[in-house]
């Protein structure tokens, strides 16, 4: 790994020395008292005293069930656990379930999650709030309905995980589900509230409160504020706005009904890729220039940017963004839930509708930085051709000044950089329905639990697309460039750039569309004898899309005194329509045993079919493959006292797998040309899921992953050569993940007190397809202390204590088939520096 040649900022210093303190701070009382505690009885925290054999699960089954009575592979993550994790952001939650590598340096939002090796951005992960998503499809447009529009604050109850097992007949087009349980009302008026203060400038403050409203009606209500000025250093805050969400729960004499809202008004700023060493010679750190723990090549410069282009009637229209913004995601959902249980039959029905806006201003990665002069030089012969055989040379100018302040790359880093900035725009609305009916009898083969179903939703988006090229100087919150061509006597005779825009509207999209879909899902589970099950499910799935997309053409602005703006695209007036009628049949066959109360084994088959997502229908020739995959699963689970340990084999076969990408062309900038690789691939592992209690004063948990994911088979019709690919690494994917937490608690008086340690460690992976560009393996540690006494509680959580270098992700837009031209990546998404968050919490009641 490349050390760090820089010397801190005062302002990083200042604020690591302030984080210091506060760690010293607080933990000096609580050593203090854990020395005096030393004669006293350790006590565990309430929810270890629970043994963890009853622990409850819903997901994934038509009525609540254990955890250690599920046939398959899952998880429950309570408040409590929640808060004890301290997770950055979902994705970073997540992290804590074995099988689900997760890429979490994007920021709050929008991060990868990937399950067991499957070399898609989400893994195919559904998530659900209160067992309906907020959006149908996994993906809209440029955002995911995952982590993308979930926010986790103390309003959750729990989330639960589904891994593979019946995720594909509760969830279309599921390879796993992540449940969010909202926190609900009941006789007892009861809440919380939660500041979280961190030395990277984070503000979040959190409550709910629930209680009864009237006989039999309760509700509850929460959410989150936050201002975050970010991990990395951009110039401007990083993350602002929050959430709501509230229910009312009215019980029945035999059911219930529940209404719930949800409202997102949030802002978030996205972190992409930076280069960290010289291409020239990649043994040559670019800490000096960008650092390495808190750099982005985000920045001030880019808060006023201009896009032009051409609409259908040849009129020229301009856009005013703001880097700022970040991806601004706000939406409402309202929701009707019933449940009754009158007769032998329990009936189920969850609805919900969501309507929102997206705008999302980034500033994306595209290629290497360039030696200044060999940038400069390849611009020469047509800087000539277009301002005069008088043009003598190029050189760097500080971007609208017209050539008057110049700028020398090579009193800095010698090289220039170009980046893409995107401005996105889309609308979309999903309304969606669920209506079960679950009965269980018994016959003289044992008991059967039969839930049969219909789903439906109605959903769609619209989008709008537009990318420009800035020039930009190697730095973090760096300055844009112009590239001005001068003659022999100094005198500025034309640009190729336009105030900092190397290229205007490179990419341009637009299009809508409306999609509707049912399903048809039945399941039932067989209880031979008390410790023998069998169960199996099927579901079908009929789509709908309409959709179209305007099509584009080169066009020449016309200022003759830049080649920024000579071969943008613009809309030509011409549409191109799509109507597409997919099906999909998705099937699991499961059973399980236990040997004795405590310990069994259980098995799963399922096949899962991945439909073509509705955003095909709103695009440009796009490669349109049905992704079909089957799972395996093979496992043992045993529960001792507070102990546990689950150990799942996997098996995932693709066939087909569609790994194509949208390429980036470094001549012309465009970024919306796929490049076609279909073929098949495979995954298989080990997951480790444990808890080990020795004792009521220490525990050890933790979770790990073994995988050997592959390519098979790939083919590629665009010409090039995939023979090099079969049998690699899927991309970005590791073959080892995982963490260890072990967890001291005792008592001081009537307080509470833990403290823990948290090992992270993610294998090597590769940016390419060819597997020419490693990203190296990394481990971090992390640690946290926390003081609860009565309904008072501390933690003081501290992240990436020795500030491990890590890199993540690589270019994905240009890296897919020629690597970085190095053995290991100089260019990612670097892991965050060491950082800590201070969080105090009251409970009342």
């Amino acid at each position: 790994m490349l050390k760090s040649s820089k010397s801190p900022s005062p302002a990083s210093c200042a604020r690591r020395s302030i984080a210091t303190a506060i760690a010293i701070a607080l933990s000096a009382p609580l050593v203090s008292m854990a020395q005096e505690a030393s004669q006293s009885m350790p006590a565990r925290s309430d929810s270890n005293d629970t043994s963890v054999i009853d622990s409850v699960v819903v997901t994934g089954s038509a009525r609540a069930q254990r955890r250690f009575d599920a046939s398959y592979a899952a998880n429950s993550l309570t408040a409590d656990d929640v808060q004890k994790l301290a997770p950055k952001s979902f994705a970073d939650l997540l992290a804590n379930v074995p099988g689900i590598h997760v890429e979490s340096t994007g920021g709050e939002v929008q991060n990868i999650t990937r399950l067991r090796g499957i070399p898609t951005d989400r893994g195919y992960i559904i998530f659900q709030q209160d067992g309906l998503p907020l959006f149908h499809e996994i993906d809209g447009h440029f955002f995911n309905s995952g982590e993308g529009m979930h926010r986790f604050d103390v309003m959750n109850e729990r989330v639960e995980v589904v891994r593979g097992g019946p995720a594909p007949i509760y969830a279309s087009g599921g390879a796993a589900i992540v449940n969010n349980i909202m926190r609900e009302g009941g006789e007892q008026t009861q809440g919380r509230s939660q500041l979280t203060i961190g030395d990277t400038g984070l503000y979040r403050a959190e409550a709910y409160q629930s209680g009864p409203l009237s006989d039999n009606t309760y509700y509850s209500v929460g959410g989150f504020l936050r201002q975050h000025d970010g991990y990395r250093d951009n110039g401007f805050p990083n993350d602002k706005g929050g959430q709501l969400r509230a229910n009312i729960k009215h019980d029945l004499e035999d059911g219930w009904v529940k209404f719930s809202g949800t409202f997102v008004d949030d802002h978030n700023v996205f972190y992409l890729p930076i280069p960290v060493a010289d291409p020239r010679n990649p043994a040559v750190s670019l800490n000096p220039y960008i650092d390495y723990f808190d750099g982005t090549m985000n920045s001030p410069s880019l808060r006023n940017v201009t896009l032009k282009y051409l609409d259908s009637a040849g009129t020229l229209q301009s856009l005013h963004r703001d880097l700022g913004d970040g991806r601004h995601m706000r939406f409402q959902n309202i929701g009707l839930q019933y449940q009754n249980e009158a007769s032998d039959w329990t009936v189920s029905f969850k609805s919900g509708y969501t309507q929102g806006k997206l705008s999302f201003d980034a500033l994306y990665s595209t290629t290497n930085p360039v030696d200044g002069n060999v940038f400069a030089n390849g611009f020469l012969t047509a800087a000539r051709n277009a301002f005069g055989p008088d043009v003598a040379s190029l050189g760097y100018a500080l971007a609208g000044t017209n050539g008057a302040t110049a700028y020398n790359p090579y009193s800095a880093s010698g090289l220039v950089i170009s980046g893409q900035y995107r401005a996105i725009e889309s609308e979309f609305y999903s309304a969606q329905a669920d209506l079960s009916a679950a009965r269980r009898f018994e016959t003289g083969l044992g008991a059967h639990d039969i839930n049969f179903g219909v789903y439906s939703s109605f959903y769609g988006t619209t989008a709008f697309t537009a990318y420009q090229d800035m020039l930009l100087e190697v730095s973090g919150k760096p300055r844009t460039l112009d590239l001005v061509a001068y003659s022999a006597q100094g005198a500025a005779l034309g640009s190729v750039t336009d105030k900092g825009v190397l290229r205007y509207t490179t990419t341009l999209n637009a299009g809508e569309v409306d999609a509707k879909m049912l399903a048809l899902y039945a399941n039932d589970t067989w209880e031979l004898t008390d410790r023998f099950q069998l169960d199996a499910g099927v579901r079908h799935e009929r789509y709908d899309y309409d959709g179209f997309a305007e099509q584009t053409t080169g066009a020449n602005l016309g200022d003759a005194a830049t080649l920024a703006d000579n071969t943008t695209q613009r809309f030509s007036g011409a549409t191109q329509t799509r109507n597409l009628k997919p099906s999909i049949t998705n099937w699991t066959v499961g059973l399980k045993y236990d040997f004795i109360s405590n310990f069994g084994a259980y098995g799963r088959a399922s096949h899962v079919e991945i439909a073509p997502q509705s955003g095909v229908a709103r695009s440009i020739n796009p490669t349109i493959v049905e992704t079909k995959l089957d799972q395996y699963e093979l496992g043992v689970k045993g529960t001792f006292g507070s102990s546990y340990l689950y150990l799942t084999a996997f098996y995932t076969k693709f066939d087909p797998l569609n790994a194509s990408f949208v390429a980036f062309n470094p001549t012309t900038g465009r970024n919306d040309q796929s490049v076609p690789f279909i073929g098949t691939a495979e995954s298989k592992g080990i997951e480790l899921d444990g808890l080990y209690a020795p004792a009521d004063w220490f525990w050890l948990a933790g979770s790990v992953t073994f995988s050997d994911p592959e390519y098979n088979d790939l083919q590629n019709s665009a010409g090039a050569d995939p023979s090099a690919v079969n049998g690699n690494q899927i991309v970005r994917e590791p073959k080892v993940y995982g963490n260890i937490r072990p967890t001291f608690g005792f008592t001081a008086g009537d307080a509470q007190i833990e403290a823990y340690l948290r090992y992270d460690f993610v294998g090597k992976s590769y940016v390419d397809l060819f597997n020419q560009t490693a990203l190296p393996s990394y481990e971090t540690l992390g640690f946290g202390v926390a003081w609860k006494r009565g309904r008072w509680g501390v933690q003081l959580v501290g992240d990436n204590l020795t500030e491990e270098k890590g890199l993540t992700e690589g270019n994905t837009r240009t890296d897919a088939l020629a690597g970085q031209g190095s053995s290991e990546a100089i260019y990612g998404r670097p892991l965050f520096g060491r950082n800590f968050r201070l969080v105090v919490q009251r409970d009342w009641e």
